[in-house]
């Protein structure tokens, strides 16, 4: 293995103040509040004099694609979640105080959906396709101070679709931040640590800071950094004293040592906190906090992933960027709850698949213990839809792939970076020209054909060469992580492989090959960077059990019908893509070999768009182990039971079936042996195998109670009831969260569930459910993870599905007491109150 990337890493992310603090001469202001916003693809609204006086006032992040309505007719296709482009613009008015005449001002957007165009007071600043990434623009010289107002406009383009796999979102759908600084100050992502040499005794941190000087001359400056421990006492300081000259941006070296460091772990993420202070001639001009974890890492080729020495299997997710109802405008406390949701599972990594995240989400798998493997592209210069990235790729990769190390090589969670997925670069002719995204999506998981010729030959072809390219770029940037890839082309002939340039080897699926990987590829580290894609509908279920539907069945088509009339996929783990497997198939390999770093199963959340194996009506997935609305689907206790030292015992399906109906019985349980009655009678005792996880009882369904037991060396460990329900009566509203903060932006998901009279939930219940709210707070999605539902995600009702539904409610600005009302036809209403500070 290569000594780059086993070295340690100290790794950081900026956490700056919303607002100037008495110490710090830099302010970070959240630039999102009472925003002007029209959907206009004629006009051109750049212009600072503009009339916009009856646009809509909203407040960013925001996504206009998810407060639309579903159809097939939109471009995006239902592959892109049947949801409404086009072209938006951003207007925002706002005062200077006099007093920063003599700051640079600039403007960060952590992520346009696309095609950014930036004008300030009718100045272009610039436009950036790549809709992922974060970007800032300098608004010094164009700015108006004291009582003349500035105009900040925006375009955002998102007319040709599709361009994206999967759903997008369209607007400005991340944080956008103001930022003042004096004119010797920090650059932007100017903040490099890592430590060479990292123990349980003694860690040797190594600050790289990058110092700019605007004024017209040079300056003795002095920089100083002090470090805190996770306690906030001070440990270790610096300072290093050096002219710079005018015009100047230079980088500064600073060695510290930290003594008994507390490591960052999955287990134990903690966090340190640096204080990076600037002194012109003796005076404060910048100043701000750093965060940042202590940890070292390495890849083993037979032994797999460490972790500070001691061996992790990696049990992860890949995750798509929209949260559900919410789209893909980012909230913190939505990503929270979809992380403490995967946590609980016993999931400990996360792929950001196929882009870079919004930075909160790396802030959180910092804070939350998640190791992260970062991914830039989706596609380089061949194209896998008709308006995709590889139209700019020639031109933005270099800035684009920059930029995100950049922004993110500071983060303690990262521990990889992936800079491609399933590239049809590959392979020498494959080409997606002609296809629908459908199409392309079928073709990158079949055998391709392949060029003898290029198998044959010891050279390195052009893709070889830009594989080779885009890996020194991250290692000259960051050569403290290993690069990667996912491949689903797993042959040495793979133009990836060939570059030699990867250090970590990821298949995308082909169980079938991990097993023998230490023999196809000695020496190289290898892990499944994408694995599974079995499909299921919460709450659906197909029989037998033991029978495997495997949808689509081939590509082209055959024309053997596949699916069934209510276009959903069954709970039971017993349906699949063909290009993937079951989830116990996969995790009892990735489970048995300890070469196999670890695993990320498509994927952790249902999401919009690709409703594989269907297509129109179906507009959003069936991959998720967790569905789009956040209700774990049978295979999460599967998971649950292995991932985790909790007691786990999980029965299903629900029993409400027809008499005499012959009904299998599944359980997912910790303990080994598992009882099942049925109205008090026992229907046998199972035990696991070495091989098994799950247990499955053939039964003729009658009313009544079923009712199963675990235990462990003759001791009950967990017991669990299932009862027939009657007809739906009454609804019943559980907070996720009673208390939340009254800043505008904290959320609580409330869970509806359709109860019988006597509170026994009713799992074939579809009832339509109303909301209303009364207090300081709004609602802001409803769902239900029905892949098939066309009911608005931004309205104020929506049908239960199979029994229950999910509405999000966003605070407000003020505190009290705000009570949401659950209600439907012939049914008790429910209310649920929540305490906003």
């Amino acid at each position: 293995m290569k000594k780059f990337w086993l070295l340690s890493v100290l790794v950081v992310f900026i956490l700056s103040c919303s607002k100037k603090t008495d110490h710090s001469p830099r302010e970070r202001i959240r630039f999102t509040k009472e925003w002007k916003f029209a959907l206009n693809e004629s006009e051109d609204f750049s212009a600072s004099g503009i009339d916009d006086s009856d646009w809509r006032i909203l407040n960013l992040p925001h996504d206009w694609s998810i407060e639309g309505n579903f159809s097939q007719d939109h471009p995006a296709t239902p592959g892109g979640g049947a949801l409404p482009g086009g072209i938006g613009w951003y207007r925002k008015t706002f005062q200077l105080p006099e007093t920063d005449k003599e700051k640079l001002v600039f403007i960060d957007f952590d992520g346009i959906y696309q095609k950014g165009e930036v004008w300030i007071n009718g100045h272009r600043l610039g436009m950036r396709p790549f809709g992922y990434n974060s970007m800032r623009y300098e608004l010094t010289p164009y700015l108006n101070f004291g009582e003349k107002e500035n105009v900040l406009a925006v375009k955002v383009d998102n007319s040709e679709q599709p361009n994206s796999r999967w759903y997008s979102g369209s607007g400005i759908y991340r944080n956008v931040w103001l930022v003042k600084t004096n004119r010797i100050f920090i650059s932007h992502w100017g903040t490099y640590i890592t430590t060479p040499d990292v123990s349980r005794e003694n860690a040797t941190v190594l600050v790289e800071t990058t110092l700019e000087n605007r004024l017209p001359d040079a300056t003795n400056l002095t920089l100083r950094t002090l470090i805190y421990n996770p306690d906030n006492n001070l440990i270790a300081e610096t300072e290093t004293a050096q002219p710079l000259g005018t015009g100047e941006k230079n980088v500064y070296q600073q060695n510290l040592k930290v003594e008994n460091p507390d490591l960052w772990s999955i287990e134990n993420p903690a966090l340190y906190k640096a204080v990076s202070e600037v002194y012109s001639n003796g005076e404060l001009t910048d100043s701000y906090e750093t965060t940042f974890g202590i940890r070292y890492f390495h890849f083993d080729p037979l032994k797999g992933f460490f972790l500070n020495g001691e061996h992790v299997k990696l049990l992860g997710v890949c995750q798509h960027h929209d949260l559900g109802c919410l789209g893909a405008a980012i909230n913190t406390r939505a990503l929270e709850r979809q992380l403490e949701i995967l946590k609980e599972m016993g999931c400990n990594s996360i792929r950001t698949a196929h882009n870079p995240p919004a930075p909160e989400l790396l802030e959180l798998c910092d804070r939350m213990g998640f190791v992260v493997q970062n991914e830039t592209f989706d596609m380089w210069r061949k194209r896998k839809t008709q308006y995709d990235y590889s139209r700019y790729f020639p031109e933005w990769h270099e800035r684009d792939l920059t930029d995100h190390i950049l922004r993110d090589r500071n983060h303690a969670s990262v521990m990889m970076w992936s800079i491609g997925n399933e590239v049809l670069e590959q392979w020498e002719h494959v080409e997606a020209d002609t296809l629908s995204i459908q199409q392309a999506n079928h073709l990158l998981n079949f055998q391709k054909n392949v060029d003898e010729s290029v198998i044959s030959s010891g050279d390195m072809s052009v893709n070889a060469l830009l594989t080779a390219k885009l890996a020194n770029m991250v290692k000259e940037l960051d050569p403290t992580r290993p690069v990667t890839a996912g491949s689903n082309e797993v042959n040495p002939w793979n133009n990836l492989f060939k570059s030699d340039a990867l250090d970590l080897l990821g298949f995308n699926y082909h169980h079938e090959n991990f097993a023998d990987f230490p023999e196809n590829y000695p020496g190289k580290p290898f892990h499944v960077s994408e694995s599974t894609s079995g499909l299921m509908t919460r709450g659906f279920y197909q029989m037998p059990s033991d029978s495997m539907f495997i949808w689509p069945d081939s590509y082209p088509p055959t024309g053997k019908p596949y699916g069934n009339e209510e276009l959903q996929c069954s709970s039971y783990d017993n349906c699949h893509v063909p290009w993937g497997s079951t989830h116990e198939e996969s995790w009892k390999i990735v489970k048995k070999y300890d070469h196999i770093a670890g695993t990320y199963i498509w994927t952790g959340f249902d999401y919009l768009g690709e409703p594989t194996p269907y297509w129109w009506p179906a507009r959003s997935s069936y991959f998720g182990i967790i569905d789009l609305a956040g209700f774990p689907k049978d295979i999460y206790y599967m998971y649950q039971s292995e991932w985790t030292n909790k007691d786990v015992l999980h029965v299903f399906p629900h029993w409400n079936w027809e008499q005499g109906q012959t009904v299998d019985i599944w359980t997912y349980s910790s303990a080994p042996e598992v009882e099942l009655f049925l109205n008090g009678e026992s229907l046998g005792t199972k035990t696991k195998g070495p091989e098994d996880l799950h247990l499955m009882w053939r039964v003729s369904f009658e009313p009544g109670t079923l009712k199963a037991v675990s235990r462990e060396n003759g001791k009950v460990v967990m017991e669990k009831e299932i009862k027939t329900a009657g007809e739906p009566a009454q609804l019943k509203a559980t907070a996720d969260r009673k208390t939340i903060s009254a800043d505008g932006y904290d959320l609580s998901y409330i869970t509806v569930e359709v109860l019988d009279e006597n509170g026994n939930f009713v799992p074939t219940a579809g009832n339509l459910i109303q909301f209303s709210v009364e207090g300081n707070a709004e609602i802001f999605g409803v769902d239900n993870g029905n892949p098939l539902g066309h009911q608005r995600l931004k309205g104020k009702e929506i049908d239960a599905f199979h029994g229950k539904c999910l509405v999000v409610l966003k605070a407000g600005e003020k505190s009290g007491n705000v009570t949401l009302t659950a209600s439907a036809d012939g049914l008790k209403p429910a209310e649920v109150t929540i305490k906003m500070n």
